[in-house]
């Protein structure tokens, strides 16, 4: 029984890992540039780090700084939006992943299940 339980374990990381390391971003990032594009010093930096960071499917960082930018009273509202836009996209993204994973896992379980002798 033990090695059942190393084995799933086994699965549900390796699936894990795969679902994870998938680069492809599906946050579109270009309105968040372009409304950025003139911006001061600071404020498109940040933008910028935001960007870089959806870029590498690192959506905690993204979200931080994104977080932070929509607190700058000096936003345009094009930026404000943009923002926004994109943290909702974030937020669609993680849920997607989230979901792909349990799937892949209770699949992986149920695959495994069945392949045990009884």
């Amino acid at each position: 029984m033990k090695i059942i339980q190393v084995i799933l374990v086994t699965v549900i990381a390796a699936t894990l890992a795969v679902v994870g390391c998938s680069k492809k971003s599906s946050v579109d990032t270009a309105p968040l540039e372009q409304s950025f594009k003139s911006a001061e010093g600071a404020t498109k930096t940040s933008a910028d780090s935001a960007v870089a960071s959806i870029k590498n499917a690192d959506y905690s960082s993204a979200m931080a700084e994104l977080q932070k930018l929509a607190k700058d009273a000096k936003l345009t509202p094009d930026q404000k939006q943009a923002v926004t836009d994109v943290l909702a996209q974030i937020q669609k993204a993680i849920a997607d992943t989230a979901n792909k994973a349990a799937g892949d896992a209770n699949k992986a379980a149920t695959d495994l299940q069945k392949s045990l002798p009884k």
